[in-house]
């Protein structure tokens, strides 16, 4: 018994097809072709997809919550915000922990490393992205001072991938910051930068000991300057790291979106960074131990600074196409192949073809999510 598509147009990072069909086994995608060419299994449950497109599932590095739950106020939350997720075309994330204390990280890493409830159906979670709690208190943002610290190696004894952390945010001009980021490189951890008042010389410091992605672009990071370019000058010169924007109009005017992404190409990707208020009315929510106010295009916290978004991962990625007025592949790039590149999951991840992850998405030619499969189960419909 499997799924099969049908009469669809296939787009990805790499290749468009026609007319295309696409037999799922289990969660795998077992065959890729012309419809024509691939009659359906007798006993495979059919879905004629004309007039729609079909993607891979979208990975979404940078989530803090999404319909009322905060992963870092309860981490217990997690798997209620992966099942909501898949509305939005996401089929992979990273639960992001901001800064908190060290119990409630280890605390995430528990309901992570338990595993989704029985008869869970969502996203898949990839493990978690900490940002914090070694950030530069200047570039705070909407972390709480309180619980910033200065980096310590005895701290992140239990931070990797195989204990539920993927990915860390720190600020590499801090004292010690590099010798964090080479004990969670050897372990598999990608390093960020970000919530860094890093200078130019700085930030490649922290690239050469092998920091690789940039959080939220221009957002809580020394200034791009003519004189002294800083962290972003660094993100956007150097060929190694895969930079996160957020592309919601609000954290970047649209114009230095369409820069962005001209000076990155295919290391520009796209994330949400959004709160416990995505898919809710305006209203207080939570963000870590922080109220944030939201008026239905922002989040805020009492004195105006942002604090996440409610930016959807299927809006960021119509964005993008609206504001460079680049195509779709290079859109799609942005949340699919890139991330799970970065990952280390690309094998698995962010691609359509034989032997993978039957992780997808059909769409509209409006780009509006119509169905979304992860593993090869339909977890979300129009």
């Amino acid at each position: 018994m499997g799924f099969c598509i049908t009469h669809a147009t296939v787009w990805t990072p790499d290749q468009r097809l026609d007319d295309a069909a696409i037999q799922i086994v289990d969660d795998r995608i077992v065959a890729l072709g012309p419809t024509a060419e691939l009659p359906c299994p007798s006993d495979a449950t059919v879905f004629d997809a004309t007039g729609l497109i079909v993607t891979p599932g979208l990975i979404d590095l940078q989530v803090n919550g999404a319909c009322g739950y905060d992963v870092t106020a309860d981490p217990t939350g997690i798997w209620e915000v992966a099942a909501r997720l898949p509305r939005y075309g996401i089929t992979a994330f990273l639960p992001t922990i901001v800064t908190c204390p060290l119990e409630r990280i280890a605390a995430a890493q528990a309901v992570v490393g338990q595993g989704p409830p029985a008869g869970f159906a969502g996203a898949t979670v990839l493990g978690l992205h900490l940002e914090g709690p070694y950030l530069n208190p200047q570039k705070k943002g909407a972390h709480h001072p309180a619980y910033l610290r200065r980096p310590e190696l005895a701290e992140i004894a239990t931070w990797s991938p195989a204990q539920g952390v993927r990915l860390v945010t720190l600020a590499p001009e801090l004292p010690g910051a590099l010798d964090l980021v080479a004990a969670l490189v050897a372990r598999g951890v990608v390093v960020a930068a970000g919530h860094s008042a890093a200078t130019f010389a700085e930030a490649r410091a922290g690239l050469d000991a092998g920091i690789r992605y940039g959080t939220h672009l221009f957002n809580a990071m020394s200034a791009l300057g003519h004189r002294e370019p800083g962290l972003p000058g660094a993100l956007l010169t150097d060929e190694r790291p895969v930079v996160g924007l957020i592309a919601d109009g609000i954290h970047s005017h649209p114009a230095v979106v369409n820069l962005a992404y001209r000076l990155l190409g295919r290391r520009l990707n796209l994330v949400t960074d959004a709160i416990a208020a995505l898919g809710m009315p305006p209203g207080r929510y939570r963000l870590g131990d922080f109220d944030v106010w939201v008026d239905g295009q922002s989040c805020r916290l009492a004195d105006g600074t942002l604090a996440g978004s409610i930016l959807s991962a299927d809006a960021a990625l119509r964005n993008l196409m609206t504001m460079t007025g680049c195509g779709p592949e290079a859109a799609l790039a942005a949340l699919t192949t890139t991330p799970a590149d970065l990952l280390g999951l690309g094998h698995e991840y962010g691609r359509i073809a034989v032997g993978r992850r039957a992780d997808l998405v059909l769409w509209s030619p409006a780009w509006r999510v119509q169905m979304t499969l992860v593993g090869g189960k339909v977890v979300a419909q129009a």
